[in-house]
């Protein structure tokens, strides 16, 4: 089994003029993360020990090295402190095609911030840790750094609306 590298990591941040108890519920509530991470399922749960699960349908195009996109990301929150982080632990991407990517550690902070006007936004920042030197892994760190952009940048323009 290759040796996770702990130098390859994903790390998006991205602030939201938004407070930060809107923007950590909407980590937990499916129909927000319905519409911000196009997932199909969900079943987050608030809670030591509690899942963290999203599903995707299967993509139509096919990745040359992952096969489709969409499938299952699942994981265990250990640590949670409400409007301010969920650390994921033991976390998989189960690809519609293919085996399971992971274990991954997932670091999910809620940073609120107050400007100068008085208007509250919350910077945001999601840690993934665990990948190893495959290139399937850095394939999958690549699409996953680029999908977790894309999402917060949603999630931005709802929430900001």
């Amino acid at each position: 089994m290759p040796v996770k590298d702990q130098s390859l990591k994903l790390d998006v941040t991205l602030e939201i003029t938004a407070p930060v108890e809107m923007v950590f519920q909407a980590f937990f509530d499916a129909p927000a993360l319905g519409a911000w991470q196009n997932a199909s399922r969900s079943i987050c749960i608030p809670r030591l020990l509690g899942p963290w699960v999203l599903e995707w349908p299967p993509s139509q195009e096919r990745d040359e090295m992952l096969g489709r996109m969409g499938g299952v990301f699942r994981g265990t929150i250990m640590h949670i402190e409400p409007n301010d982080h969920v650390f994921l632990a033991d976390a998989f991407w189960l690809p519609p095609d293919g085996g399971p990517l992971g274990p991954l550690a997932v670091q999910m902070t809620f940073t609120p911030k107050a400007g100068p006007d008085g208007v509250r936004s919350t910077v945001v920042r999601i840690v993934m840790t665990g990948f190893d030197e495959g290139v399937r892994w850095k394939r999958y760190l690549g699409l996953a750094t680029t999908q977790w952009q894309k999402a917060l940048g949603v999630l931005k323009m709802l929430l900001e609306k």
